[in-house]
């Protein structure tokens, strides 16, 4: 049983109101433990802390707090399994897939911006006259904000919280309160790591709870999260009259755009991979696969062969390829959305159906079997709102001027793969889509330089490599005459 803290001002405390959270495991519909309800009062607790903290920290040299991000990521590395075990456990993704990927990644996060901040250097512009030397300084904004989501629990959680340390400021972050427990382990080795009290501070409770006042507090002056594009938008409104920064990394509804001449094997393979890794639950998850008419019924059948030996299991085993959806309001959600597509009159070619527990410990867990449906057209709600969890849907063009119209028939536009043999194809269609990332003949490689994020209703911003720094920082630009005397 957890027994989870609040980490402020570098010491672990119970939240003020005295309120606690039950965190629930999905594989088993058991109760872990308890975590902080927090609220405001814990919110004002640590915006002191941070206060109190910030001016050191943003004076301290790059080459100490880099040291301190890759000490981080050295106990990540030292505490791997027992990471490996608590994030499977406490998310219902399969053991295998945190330790290959969630964890690992976690790690590499805190040492590529410990690697990032030693590169970030100013910009400077001397004119032709050499009357006057520009330059831009670039410093920390001050207390910040990081709200991550519970998909990829303490992934997503580091991806925010390095690069704001790392440039020089104070963090005050949320873990979700579904998925809290690695966050919460590795706040405890903050100090060891090397990061001075109030520098990172971490508050569990619900996002309209302490997520809320964390928004709202004036002294908090950007925020970076990831999640639901209903709570960007909301995040935006609430933020529009403080003038904070802000970073949204929101929904997806992306496509697979699966053209005749693509490598079928490839293609199927890789697209049920992106279409179930993680339960389905990945912003960047395919869900829209779109085929191309002449190979239409052999990609289809493919799939579904593919799909249907996908059997979920027990998280804590080794063979295990897919888990436990997240919570039982998020099973019950998405099989909402496979009974209303049946409704719209979908042919449902598998899946649908909650499958028998894997073993006597996940008799009561959150389980989903991969679902794949067609017959449904471009406009209805299956193929315009965000489901994530493990259903997808099918559709064929004949086209590439349709596939790209397809593509483009959604609210969202956060990431896309392209399935082509043709180079030409590859780039053009590449181009026109609307989407931050697209994949050709591949699907989730990430180069951390890179700038990630979303179009339209996937987000504000960009992160990754110097475009976090740049977030996280304020720049100012001097000039200074070159004749200019040192008196």
């Amino acid at each position: 049983m957890f027994h989870l803290k609040n980490l402020i001002g570098g010491e672990l405390t119970d939240p003020q109101g005295g309120g606690w959270i039950e965190n629930i495991e999905p594989a088993t519909g058991g109760v872990l433990g308890q975590i902080p309800r927090s609220q405001s009062a814990d919110v004002e607790q640590a915006v002191q802390a941070a206060s109190s903290a910030f001016p050191t920290w943003s004076q301290t040299s790059f080459e100490e707090r880099s040291s301190c991000l890759r000490r981080w990521g050295a106990l990540i590395a030292q505490h791997s399994e027992a990471l490996v075990a608590a994030e499977s456990m406490d998310n219902g993704k399969p053991v295998s897939l945190a330790r290959t990927v969630d964890i690992p990644r976690a790690q590499k996060n805190l040492e590529f911006f410990a690697g990032a901040i030693e590169h970030f250097a100013s910009e400077s512009h001397i004119p032709a006259d050499a009357s006057y030397i520009h330059y831009t300084h670039r410093k920390p904004i001050g207390i910040v904000g990081c709200i991550s989501p519970w998909n990829l629990p303490l992934y997503l959680f580091t991806w925010k919280i390095a690069p704001a340390l790392a440039a020089g400021n104070c963090v005050i972050a949320k873990p979700s309160e579904i998925t809290p427990v690695t966050a919460w382990m590795l706040s405890q080795w903050a100090a060891e790591a090397g990061f001075p009290k109030g520098v990172f501070n971490v508050l569990h409770g619900y996002g309209h709870e302490v997520g809320q006042a964390i928004v709202e507090h004036p002294r908090i002056k950007a925020i970076s999260f990831t999640g639901g594009t209903q709570t960007g938008a909301h995040i935006a409104r609430t933020t529009a009259g403080q003038f904070k920064k802000l970073s949204l990394e929101l929904g997806g509804k992306n496509p697979a755009l699966i053209f005749a001449d693509c490598d079928f094997d490839a293609a199927v393979r890789t697209t049920v991979r992106s279409s179930f890794a993680n339960q389905g639950q990945i912003c960047l998850c395919s869900s829209r696969i779109l085929i191309e008419e002449s190979i239409y019924p052999a990609f289809r059948d493919a799939l579904v062969a593919k799909a249907k030996r996908i059997v979920p299991g027990d998280p804590k085993d080794a063979a295990t390829k897919m888990g436990a959806v997240v919570s039982a309001s998020h099973r019950d959600k998405v099989l909402g959305y496979i009974q209303s597509a049946r409704e719209q009159g979908a042919t449902v070619l598998c899946g649908r159906e909650v499958p028998p527990a894997p073993n006597e410990r996940c008799a009561n867990g959150f389980f989903i079997q991969p679902t794949i449906l067609e017959g449904l057209d471009a406009e209805c709600s299956i193929n315009q709102e965000e489901i994530f969890g493990p259903v997808i849907t099918l559709q064929s063009f004949r086209s590439e001027t349709e596939a790209i119209d397809l593509a483009n028939n959604s609210t969202y536009g956060l990431a896309a793969t392209i399935w082509t043999q043709d180079v030409g194809r590859a780039h053009r269609v590449a181009s026109q889509v609307e989407s931050g990332i697209a994949w050709i003949n591949c699907w989730l490689v990430r180069d951390l330089r890179t700038p990630f994020g979303g179009v339209k209703a996937s987000g504000v911003g960009r992160e990754g490599g110097f475009e976090a720094l740049r977030f996280f920082t304020e720049p100012q630009n001097v000039s200074i005459p070159t004749g200019m005397g040192s008196h």
